[in-house]
Order: C-alpha cells, then structure tokens, then sequence
C-alpha cells in the first residue's frame, strides 16, 4: 500500500494506478518498476474473473506518463485473443497476489473496445483515446486536474 510520505504518490495523482498489499523491505519496487516485470500479470475484474494477462504496457513518450496497460483476453493459446487498452489508472496493482484489479466487470471487459494484434489503434488519436477512458470510468490523463 503507498504510504501518505511517499514521494511519488502525490506525483502520481489520479492517473497513476494505485497499490495494495505489504510493502517489500528491499529492491526497487513496487512504486518503481520495470515494465517487464508487469507483462504477464494476471488480471482480475471487480466480480472477481480472471480475464486475461497484461501483454505490455504503453508509454505517452512525449509526457512520460503511462498511458495504458493492454490487456490480452479471450481466446486459446494466443489464437483469437482481443487486446484491450486499460487506462492505467483505472487499474490496482496487488503486489501480494501478484495481479492487477481492473475497476469494472467482466461483462464490461467484454464489451470494452477492443482491437487484434494485427490492428491497433491510434492510440495517440484523442478522439479515440478519451472513448476508451471514459468507457473505464477515467478522466484521460493529460487533462489538467
């Protein structure tokens, strides 16, 4: 769980995800992380299903904020997966269980927009990347707060 002193709590604010669980006593995390160490986390919705795995995470290069988690859900072994966009905020990084809470459910997840590996969207289109925020219930990140 963040703690009110820590430093990057505040510089996070509402866009960044938020973390539960017992603070390890050495190494770099949890509130600073390898993005390659979250790919492959499980994700779990507020109903409790596990939809699927985080397969990368999206960085707005400009801002230098993480822009989205995707999340690869559905399917058999690889085939027929749909990728979704997670706004970053909208998810909870549980270090004890080692998986991520999205903030809605698994119906929901399911009818979250969606694209296949082989047809991303412009994720730095704002029309499309505000939909996608406000579907996660999430005020997009680069507005002023």
């Amino acid at each position: 769980m963040n703690t009110p002193n820590s430093p990057l709590q505040s510089a996070a604010g509402d866009s960044g995800a938020n973390i539960v669980g017992v603070l390890p006593g050495d190494g770099p995390g949890p509130d600073v992380m390898a993005a390659g160490t979250l790919t492959g986390d499980k994700v779990v919705t507020t109903d409790g299903e596990h939809v699927g795995h985080i397969t990368g995470i999206m960085l707005d290069v400009r801002s230098g904020c993480i822009a989205y988690a995707v999340l690869s859900a559905g399917g058999f072994l690889g085939m027929g997966n749909t990728l979704h966009a997670i706004p970053w905020g909208a998810l909870t990084l549980n270090i004890d269980e080692k998986l991520f809470l999205v903030h809605i459910t698994a119906d929901e997840i399911k009818n979250a927009p969606g694209f296949d590996k082989d047809h991303w969207p412009s994720m730095a289109d704002p029309q499309w990347a505000t939909a996608v925020h406000r579907y996660f219930g999430r005020e997009p990140y680069w507005l002023p707060r």
